[in-house]
């Protein structure tokens, strides 16, 4: 077990409306987020002395810190690499924390990703960026391969022929998502679950992703307040211990395009960051009752379960067919996911953590101690074990 391990906890959770058009800008959306997360701990701006957040926030830390009322700043960090942020941006705030520099650390994000600019569409401009991400960039968009689901496409369609999985079993991801956003009031897709035949007659976005394979495009924002475990016991809520936090990137790692690998059928940089999280929590996959696992993409589910642990290799179309559903082998995304509730980079997920934490889900999962959580795959990611102690 590391030092960060369990000396920081998250002690409130806020978030906005999840929808298509906030009608709102993005500033005020983190403000709301970030005010909401403080009421729900019990604490006020004057307590807050650092925020976090992703170098892809338009919100700078100034300026929500003016719009919330935060009188003072002593610790502010970003982290890159979209997705692949959300668990490291905790991760910052309970080193922060753990460390003395900071006494409570709010980590948000807020985007109009749905009204603004279009996370699923090609955007050339990322081939023509002045740095080594365009360089990167401009070896692939020439080939077609310029939005987020073209991306993915080819790494699936390795998988599936390393493993023998098929769309319907990507599907079965998509379908365990679809029903818990059907039960969560918060979900954009409540009252609306889908079947295996819906998603296998959904139309083709890049083979052999379906359209209910994608992820929404959401407006919204999320913040998490991050405290020591020590004062935490004092707030109104029970605390989400963090039990581990880690960060990992792989080799020959690209951003979404590591295709000159030798293997291209798994994500080596969630495999480094599962080893970390087990040793630091001193828990290993069997100890997890519930997990939250990134799933802007449904192929990538799979390969995170076996990355992870929870099965071998190729076994994972086997392990979803078990019951990934409460009340089965291994429930995920309980708040229905990026597929279902908001794609909020995945900052949606870990609140939803700190819900099972606190056995307050609308989708509760009995005898929750332990909840595992990841970041964006397909670029350098990052990870978090909660506890209830």
């Amino acid at each position: 077990m590391s030092g960060l391990s369990s000396a920081a906890a998250i002690v409130g959770i806020g978030a906005t409306d999840f929808s298509k058009d906030s009608g709102r800008s993005e500033l005020r959306l983190a403000a709301e987020a970030v005010r909401a997360a403080l009421d729900d701990a019990g604490l006020t701006p004057d307590d807050v002395d650092g925020l976090v957040s992703f170098t892809m926030d338009t919100n700078t830390e100034v300026a929500v810190a003016r719009s919330v009322g935060i009188p003072h700043l002593k610790f502010f960090s970003r982290i890159h690499y979209g997705g692949g942020a959300a668990c490291a941006t905790v991760q910052q705030a309970a080193m922060a924390v753990a460390t003395g520099v900071a006494d409570v650390v709010v980590a948000y994000r807020a985007f109009n990703e749905r009204s603004g600019a279009r996370y699923g569409q090609v955007n050339t401009a990322l081939a023509a960026q002045v740095n080594s991400s365009g360089t990167d960039n401009a070896f692939s968009y020439p080939h077609g391969l310029s939005t987020p689901a073209s991306f993915v496409a080819m790494v699936a369609q390795r998988y599936m022929h390393v493993s023998g999985a098929t769309s319907a079993d990507f599907g079965a991801v998509a379908v365990a998502d679809r029903a818990h956003a059907a039960t969560n009031p918060e979900a954009f897709f409540h009252g609306k679950p889908i079947t295996l035949e819906d998603h296998q007659n959904s139309r083709w976005i890049a083979e052999p992703l379906h359209l209910l394979d994608c992820c929404q495009e959401s407006d919204g924002g999320v913040a998490l307040v991050v405290t020591s475990a020590e004062r935490a016991k004092d707030l109104k809520q029970t605390p989400a211990v963090i039990a581990a936090a880690a960060q990992g990137s792989g080799p020959d790692q690209y951003i979404m395009t590591s295709y000159y690998r030798d293997g291209l059928a798994g994500l080596p940089e969630m495999g480094i960051v599962g080893d970390q999280l087990w040793k630091q929590a001193g828990i290993g996959p069997q100890d997890v009752a519930t997990a939250v696992l990134y799933d802007h993409f449904t192929p990538y589910v799979l390969m995170q379960l076996e990355e992870l642990g929870f099965c071998g290799r190729g076994e994972a179309k086997d392990f979803v067919a078990d019951g990934i559903q409460v009340g089965g082998r291994l429930p995920i995304n309980t708040h229905g996911g990026q597929l279902g509730e908001a794609y909020i980079h995945g900052m949606n997920g870990i609140a939803e953590g700190v819900r099972q934490i606190r056995g307050t889900a609308v989708n509760q999962v009995d005898d929750v101690g332990h909840v595992l959580v990841t970041a964006g795959t397909g670029v350098p990611t990052s990870g978090l074990v909660l506890s209830r102690s």
